[in-house]
């Protein structure tokens, strides 16, 4: 009853109700409706919107997934045209060699990858395991010592501020050993330095922020089936080698294996440490290289190289690397280094053959006696003072035999022929001239008789005997003694305590000879005088005294000299010895004739005793 009383009173309701139910209903059925198909279309362009998002997220992931994919997996079979970062003197070759030093004193050189690699998803996370191969080859100046070696070395920079020398291009002398770092290295070391702990000058070592190894060995590789038997390898051998980097983030081992070029890789790691580099590495790293070299001429270079993370690195072609700049072998080396001096040691013989040969001719030349017209017309054979002093025994009391014309005679054998002769000595004290000499060579050398000896020869050495007057020479001479005589206060010709006779030019130049010409003074001088124009004067003294008359300074020139309107000519006491031992050997001269030419003359020879 209620439900159709409430039925009835709905269908019928009154003009008042009806009238407000259709009024106050149809304006909300509008709104819900409106708000309905709203909501509708705002969710469906949300969901366009949605999967637009997805697919823009999708396709960033996809470009940065495939862009990481490209950087942690590379390789580089030779380096031309490469993409790297370089610093320092580093520099690419035409040929495809990476070359991290180029023979330059005191310099380093850097390259790396251009891009960092992610070696960690966070900080805290561990690292993962990377693999990397390399081709290397050291070439120094000397085949048996180098500059300093490289490194391969992960970093969070590729700016590295590395030192030259001892610090490889790495590190430097106020960064090294820094936990800060971040820095993995793989050193190959050429030089020990004992401030780094290093075991030799031919190693191999694994550095933790600084250059003092964890882990190091000698360089060389294990062979064999039991991988016991180990060979080495000379770091700076010139000849390119293989190295192999290994970090399993699993077992935590870090390896690295060496080999000569085109071994396989040994079973056995050179180096083996368990390390967790999670805590030394930072999220994204650089890989590359960095080198030094000292004040030894070294080329330090990479032939290729391959990089991946989490898996083994891509084997290099060996086939197609660069070859290195052609090394000669040390006996090839050894056999041109003996060829050279073979070939220098016959040029050096054949010259200084020639330049004896020049000096013999020159100095015959310079010193070839004078001959004169008649000489050549009338003169018999010419011979030496030195022969006629030789067989004469020095013209020796002994071997007198009497007064000649114009001289005194002296028995002698010819020590060439063992002929017996008699040689007549003329002296300044005769008065005989050059005519007169003249007219007795030329007379007894047309004499034939049986009861009269035989002219074989004859000698002439000074030209005031010569010629039987003084000339402007001699005067130059005698000034020159005059000199000496003023400056050391003793004459010509001394007799000394011991009974020897001591001729001043001689002691002069025995003096300076010595290396101190001031020795020669006269003593009685004391200090009172100037050493560089007691020197001038002694110098210039023996210089008029030369025994060549043609190497004597004229009157005027000494006179400049003295008075310092020119510079003494350089002159010392070894040019002079040559000189007169040259005009000893060539005119026959004697010291003491030298010294002495009052007793210098001419001679004849007569051959017999008679």
């Amino acid at each position: 009853m209620n439900m159709l009383s409430c039925e009835k009173s709905i269908k019928t309701p009154s003009k008042a109700v009806e009238s407000s139910v259709h009024v106050g209903c149809k304006p909300f059925m509008t709104s819900l409706t409106e708000r309905f198909f709203k909501t509708r279309v705002a969710f469906q362009s949300n969901q366009m919107a949605s999967l637009l998002l997805r697919i823009v997220i999708l396709w960033v992931l996809l470009v940065r997934l495939t862009t990481f994919a490209a950087d942690f997996e590379f390789i580089f079979n030779g380096f031309r045209g490469a993409n790297l970062s370089l610093g320092g003197i580093t520099n690419l070759a035409d040929d495809g060699l990476l070359r991290l030093t180029n023979e330059t004193q005191q310099s380093k050189g850097q390259a790396f990858n251009p891009s960092p690699l992610r070696l960690k998803t966070s900080r805290s996370d561990a690292a993962t395991s990377f693999s990397t191969t390399f081709v290397f080859a050291i070439v120094s100046q000397y085949p048996t010592v180098s500059s300093y070696g490289f490194t391969f070395c992960l970093s969070p920079t590729k700016s590295l501020a590395g030192g030259t020398a001892n610090f490889l291009g790495l590190f430097n002398s106020t960064n090294n050993n820094l936990s800060s770092n971040h820095i993995v290295g793989i050193e190959f070391d050429t030089i020990q330095t004992p401030e780094f702990k290093d075991i030799d000058d031919n190693h191999v070592g694994i550095d933790i922020h600084g250059l003092t190894s964890i882990n190091s060995h000698t360089a060389g590789y294990y062979t064999g089936e039991t991988s016991r038997d180990f060979r080495n390898l000379s770091l700076i051998s010139g000849q390119p080698m293989q190295a192999w980097v290994d970090y399993d983030s699993k077992t935590l081992q870090l390896n690295v294996t060496l080999a000569p070029f085109q071994v396989p890789k040994p079973n056995r790691p050179l180096l083996s440490s368990e390390i967790d580099l999670s805590s030394i590495i930072l999220e994204d790293m650089y890989v590359g290289f960095t080198a030094s070299e000292g004040n030894i001429l070294t080329t330090h270079y990479i032939l290729g190289w391959s990089f991946k993370i989490d898996g083994n690195a891509p084997a290099l072609d060996l086939t197609n690397l660069p070859s290195l700049p052609r090394i000669t072998p040390n006996n090839e080396k050894h056999k041109a280094w003996k060829i050279w001096l073979s070939v220098s040691a016959a040029s050096l013989m054949l010259l200084t053959a020639g330049l004896i040969m020049m000096y013999v001719v020159a100095r015959r030349n310079k010193f070839e006696e004078l001959r004169e017209e008649w000489e050549q017309e009338y003169g018999p054979h010419r011979f030496s003072y030195k022969e006629l002093f030789q067989a004469t025994d020095g013209f020796k009391d002994k071997h007198f035999l009497g007064f000649g014309g114009f001289g005194s005679v002296y028995k002698g054998i010819l020590p060439t022929s063992i002929v017996e002769i008699a040689v007549k000595r003329i002296s300044h004290e005769s008065r005989q001239g050059i005519r007169e000499f003249v007219a007795e060579i030329v007379s007894l050398g047309r004499l034939r008789h049986r009861n009269l000896v035989r002219l074989l020869g004859y000698c002439r050495p000074p030209e005031l005997a010569r010629r039987g007057k003084a000339t402007t020479s001699t005067d130059v001479y005698a000034f020159g003694v005059f000199l000496l005589e003023v400056a050391c206060g003793k004459r010509p010709i001394e007799a000394e305590e011991s009974g020897e006779e001591l001729v001043l030019v001689d002691w002069v130049l025995e003096c300076w000879k010595n290396g101190d010409i001031g020795a020669a003074r006269d003593r009685r001088l004391g200090e009172e005088y100037v050493l560089e124009e007691m020197e001038l004067v002694l110098k210039l003294g023996l210089l008029c005294c030369h025994p060549m008359a043609t190497a004597r300074p004229s009157m005027r020139q000494a006179m400049q000299f003295l008075n310092g309107d020119f510079s003494l000519p350089e002159l010392s006491p070894s040019s002079l010895n040559v000189d007169v031992l040259v005009s000893l050997a060539d005119e026959g001269f004697h010291n003491y004739f030298l010294s002495c030419p009052s007793s210098v003359a001419t001679a004849s020879v007569l051959s017999g005793g008679r």
